[in-house]
């Protein structure tokens, strides 16, 4: 189903800047909770010290390549205050568990050097969002939160752009404004990257580019903020960022330990039993929702990763989609324009992988279980590790997009091992048991209304179903698990000299 376009779980208004523009378009993977949070966007000088630094990932040959993590540039981007903030969250309605922000918002942006799967030299972008004022939350050294955001097919997409990137929006209320830093990378492929491609749920290249943005905002708050990193670093992201997130605790801790101990994680509603998932999705069904839109950012990262998924694209997709399907994102054009021009399936579920008008060969169906994808999807699926630092799982059983068998997945495996961590079900609040009482019964019952509320603009009955499915993994429940997350990451802290 299609996310609805108007239900969001908050806008964040500004109290005297005109002017907002407003994200609209949305599709079953994106995180696009509707944002009126108006910052400056980048300046024309900024634009033009970016053009200069090229957009591309190829140094001079003359020279040797930059070391990863190299800040290429670093700037501020914009900035938000607290009453902006709580006017918006106000406004929906959630400031229960939002709460209210204790801190103003400086956005800050970052261009640096990272690595692409062949080890060459990439360039890739990040968001920096750092506390600001004269409260003890907001100054000295703050606790780290490294945020990997949901899947996007949008080329243009940027977290430091608060005023269109409402994932990031959610962030700054969320973690920001309560005085974490955030550093959320865009990744490969997205904004002003040089690479032509995003290496989608490729687990290890994910923490190389987490890790990357990581050093270069070091660098950069060491250099142009009083605000700065403490030692306490925390692992979030949603949805694709879930795995993101997962991936990136675990080459940390496998290799980066003493440069990056981690402190916490909070992984929510990820794809981590890749292999499982897929087995699901290709042979017994059903199909999540948005299958068409994930299939070929996958296949062509596995294909640019390990160059062995297929031997033309006809081997993997239907004729009529084989031509373009490489290349098809991340994109400058919306999902509905690639659907009108004939480049993706027009089906309004974005499930129609096989089959009349399905996007995929149905030779691809039929290899599967021996192909070089499932033997992709098994490399990335994040079972059979053991984190070293606290993990809190959520998301929501009813999940259309990534089944919550995922969380349940993760959460057993790591038991088998002795890591007894909580997998919130935001269906339920004895799951949430171990965030206390109240916080359980709050947000719960705050899911819960959301639900009620956007099936009850619909009319209810089967409208209205169709509608919380529609909004259930992108807008419904972000704000939810979030609040959880953090909560989480608080609690750990506290008990932390």
């Amino acid at each position: 189903m299609i996310p609805e376009k108007n239900e969001r779980p908050f806008d964040l208004v500004p109290t005297a800047m005109p002017g907002t523009v407003q994200t609209t378009e949305t599709t079953p993977g994106e995180v696009r909770m509707n944002s009126q949070f108006k910052l400056a966007s980048l300046t024309l000088a900024a634009v033009a010290m970016l053009s200069a630094c090229g957009g591309g990932s190829n140094p001079s040959s003359d020279d040797p390549p930059p070391a990863r993590g190299t800040l290429e540039l670093g700037l501020k981007a914009g900035a938000a205050t607290a009453a902006q903030i709580d006017a918006g969250t106000l406004a929906k309605g959630i400031q229960p568990i939002s709460g209210k922000a204790a801190c103003d918002v400086d956005v800050r942006y970052v261009y640096y050097w990272t690595r692409d799967p062949q080890g060459l030299p990439a360039t890739a972008s990040a968001a920096v969002l750092v506390p600001a004022g004269t409260g003890a939350a907001c100054t000295g050294d703050r606790p780290v939160v490294l945020y990997a955001h949901g899947t996007t097919t949008d080329q243009a997409y940027n977290i430091a752009d608060l005023t269109n990137n409402a994932e990031g929006s959610l962030i700054a209320a969320f973690y920001a404004a309560q005085g974490f830093i955030v550093v959320a990378p865009n990744y490969l492929g997205y904004d002003r990257s040089g690479a032509q491609y995003t290496s989608y749920l490729n687990a290890e290249q994910s923490a190389i580019e987490m890790i990357d943005a990581m050093r270069a905002a070091k660098t950069h708050l060491a250099a142009e903020s009083a605000v700065k990193p403490s030692a306490k670093l925390l692992l979030a992201g949603y949805s694709q960022g879930g795995h993101v997130a997962m991936a990136t605790q675990k080459v940390m801790e496998r290799d980066y330990g003493t440069e990056f101990p981690v402190t916490a994680a909070a992984p929510m509603s990820g794809p981590y039993n890749l292999v499982g998932f897929g087995d699901t999705i290709v042979t017994t069904g059903p199909v999540n929702a948005g299958a068409t839109l994930f299939l070929p950012l996958m296949l062509t990262s596995y294909q640019k990763a390990y160059g062995n998924i297929y031997a033309a694209p006809t081997d993997v997709y239907a004729s009529q989609f084989a031509a373009t399907a490489e290349t098809l994102f991340p994109s400058k054009k919306s999902v509905q324009t690639l659907i009108e021009e004939g480049k993706l399936p027009n089906d309004p579920t974005f499930t129609n992988l096989f089959g009349t008008g399905g996007l995929l060969n149905p030779a691809f169906k039929t290899a599967y279980p021996t192909s070089n994808f499932r033997k992709a999807l098994q490399t990335n699926t994040l079972l059979g590790w053991t984190p070293k630092a606290p993990v809190a799982l959520c998301g929501g059983s009813g999940d259309p997009t990534v089944f919550f068998t995922n969380t349940l997945q993760a959460q057993a495996d790591f038991g088998s091992r002795g890591k007894l961590y909580p997998a919130s079900n935001l269906e339920s609040a004895a799951s949430m048991a171990w965030a206390g009482q109240v916080t359980a019964a709050t947000i719960a019952g705050g899911f819960a209304q959301a639900k009620n509320a956007t099936s009850a603009a619909k009319g209810g009955g089967a409208a209205g179903e169709a509608a919380v499915q529609a909004a259930y993994h992108g807008t419904l429940v972000p704000p939810f698990c979030n609040a959880l997350a953090r909560g989480f990451f608080q609690s750990v802290l506290a008990a932390q000299p």
